[in-house]
């Protein structure tokens, strides 16, 4: 099994066997590991647990504000006990259904960034391939890949897309784009706007932390070769331009580059067609039933 079978089996598990549900105004919005649900029970006027042991923040919580507040203090505990980690004192909306972002209604709460895995919501990305076009005659572009920065909480000095962020509370998908384009690798708003839609992808994979569960949205960018990404903010270290047949042998050797980066870099290639997805159940669920937006 070379890297890109490895990735796709794991990329996405469609049980929540050994996880316990957590439920928020009667929806299912995330699914946490036994010992975290466990740790929740200390707080008895905001999490329940019912009879098939899953956790339910207390029905008299019966707005985003009152559940917003409550959730606040008590996961500034856990963080100060090391049980949510890599504090980013950012808000993410809570949404049901898909869980994703900007969807119609309101959310149902708002939580830390870092508590989303911990709790197992859907939370919403934006992934941006950088993309050198190669000149007449080339088929095949080159891709500006990132190295993310050592001191990143999660995945330190794994290969990344020039562009990817979460999109926290107060901005869409269009918004956060910008944004992370200025912050991550220097591009002005007008370029980044030229971004194109790929997939709308869905990722589902244990980590360390509990769950990612997250909804991305990939773009792609096309830089002219005298544009180069410079990062702001210190989250990326380097970057690279590498050919797509460079990039494609990094994801089949596998272990270098992040899950999430690695699936909306297959995205493009294969929308490029430099690589045929698998026909599988796994591949139908990560790709296949999002579709491409026009």
């Amino acid at each position: 099994m070379d890297g890109i079978d490895h990735l796709l089996q794991s990329a996405y598990r469609a049980d929540s066997e050994g996880f316990v549900a957590f439920s928020v105004a009667g929806q299912v919005v995330g699914w946490m590991r036994p010992g975290f649900a466990g740790a929740l029970s200390e707080w008895p006027r905001v999490f329940q647990r019912d009879q098939a042991d899953a956790v339910r923040l207390r029905d008299d919580l019966g707005d985003e504000p009152s559940r917003s507040r409550a959730l606040a203090p008590i996961i500034r505990e856990l963080a100060a006990r090391g049980i949510i980690t890599g504090w980013r004192d950012e808000l993410y909306p809570v949404q049901g259904g898909l869980g994703i972002a900007g969807s119609a209604g309101l959310p149902l709460m708002h939580i830390e960034r870092a508590a989303a895995r911990p709790f197992g919501i859907t939370s919403t990305a934006v992934h941006v391939n950088g993309i050198v076009e190669n000149g007449p005659g080339r088929d095949a572009p080159s891709l500006w890949i990132a190295r993310r920065s050592a001191n990143k909480s999660i995945d330190p000095g794994m290969l990344d897309n020039m562009i990817g962020g979460g999109v926290p509370a107060g901005l869409g998908i269009s918004e956060t784009l910008i944004k992370e384009a200025w912050e991550e690798a220097g591009l002005d708003a007008a370029l980044a706007a030229s971004a194109t839609p790929g997939r709308r992808l869905r990722i589902r994979r244990e980590v360390p932390e509990g769950l990612q569960s997250e909804v991305i949205f990939v773009h792609d960018l096309v830089l002219p070769p005298q544009v180069m990404p410079h990062n702001q903010d210190g989250e990326v270290g380097e970057f690279m331009l590498l050919s797509s047949a460079a990039v494609l042998d990094l994801l089949r050797k596998g272990g270098a580059m992040t899950a999430d980066a690695s699936l909306a870099t297959l995205d493009c290639l294969n929308r490029r067609g430099l690589f045929d997805l698998p026909e599988s159940r796994q591949s139908r669920a990560i790709f296949g039933e999002w579709g491409t937006r026009t």
